[in-house]
């Protein structure tokens, strides 16, 4: 498989630890117990949410379908290891939290996934969840338009019928807040958080930090309300009985 190709079916891991990053983190933290967890990080890229778990924690480990990524990460960390999301390489009941973060949409099997991460929960963990929001106004995946792929923010794409977007986008899914929540439907526990959250902006922050501060200001206002559900991602935690 090409660089070219895995940015395409596997999206791109986090590269450097920004303020989105650091937001999505202490989010994680709001909600979950990681001082002294064992943790798993599934589809972990090049690890940076391993490292920054280990300000935690010194109990984490990390799995990635990619083995470069996996060899990358393990140069720095302990614990990482090749393995898909759906037939983790663990046994029942290893962890009190488990991180799927903008993975689900790139598995093959995205309910295979998610009992997995339950099956290897200990009772009264949390499985923490990160998925592209269908409402978003713009596919951040990109698309596919007369047989070649086209990087970059495309707009309105999810708003359109699955039937045309699977065409468009046959290589990510993005979910509705029932079909997120169906995923886990069956499993042995409740959903205990589930909203949308907005984006970082660290690449306009980049170049022009006050126009950053003002998207941040204002769509972060709109996650207090119903205008929510446009946010970039869905933020979900579920925790076993």
């Amino acid at each position: 498989m090409t660089e070219n190709t895995k940015a395409i079916e596997l999206g791109h891991p986090s590269y450097v630890w920004r303020f989105g990053q650091n937001r999505r983190f202490e989010l994680i933290r709001r909600h979950t117990a990681l001082d002294g967890a064992r943790i798993l990080d599934v589809g972990c890229g090049l690890g940076l949410y391993v490292k920054q778990f280990r300000t935690c924690s010194s109990d984490v480990w990390g799995v990635d379908v990619d083995p470069e990524k996996v060899a990358e990460a393990s140069r720095d960390l302990p614990n990482i290891s090749e393995a898909p999301a759906e037939a983790l390489p663990f046994p029942d009941g290893s962890f009190d939290v488990v991180l799927l973060h903008e993975v689900l949409e790139h598995v093959k099997d995205d309910r295979q996934a998610v009992a997995e991460a339950c099956r290897v929960l200990r009772p009264g963990g949390r499985v923490v969840v990160f998925v592209p929001n269908r409402w978003y106004p713009f596919e951040t995946h990109g698309i596919f338009w007369r047989g070649t792929y086209r990087f970059g923010n495309i707009p309105l794409v999810n708003y359109l019928p699955d039937r045309l977007r699977n065409c468009l986008c046959p290589h990510v899914r993005a979910y509705t807040a029932r079909g997120l929540r169906a995923l886990f439907a069956g499993l042995p526990g409740r959903i205990v958080v589930h909203t949308q959250v907005y984006p970082g902006y660290d690449k306009i922050a980049a170049r022009r930090p006050a126009l950053a501060a003002i998207f941040r200001g204002l769509t972060y206002a709109l996650e207090k309300g119903p205008l929510r559900c446009l946010g970039l991602s869905h933020f979900l935690v579920f925790e076993k009985e």
